[in-house]
């Protein structure tokens, strides 16, 4: 089994995640995460040589539609459902400073 993760990187993970967990979780799930790693360690003794990478387990055969042009919403429509906006274009709030690049 792979080694438990300290209290921290189990706190990092969940802060990370956006996760407000108890002390009685974060002790869990230092098992838990100990488990899955453990696993992948497993996973990784795996000779998959001469198996083709896949993205399902099972044949898939997926019916593709043209990608064709179609009509859209005029702008001034659109935009009257936004929260806000000007002219015909969405407002957002600013994330960058222009006056100092940040």
């Amino acid at each position: 089994m792979a080694a438990l993760l300290n209290r921290e990187e189990v706190e990092e993970i969940a802060l990370l995640a956006r996760l407000a967990l108890t002390d009685d979780e974060i002790e869990r799930l230092r098992g838990d995460l100990a488990a899955i790693l453990a696993y992948m360690d497993t996973l990784q003794d795996v000779d998959t040589t001469g198996v083709a990478p896949m993205t399902h387990a099972v044949p898939m055969h997926l019916r593709l539609r043209a990608d064709e042009v179609d009509a859209s919403l005029p702008a001034e429509q659109v935009v009257t459902s936004a929260p806000a906006y000007v002219d015909t274009y969405f407002e957002v709030p600013k994330i960058i400073d222009t006056a100092t690049g940040e």
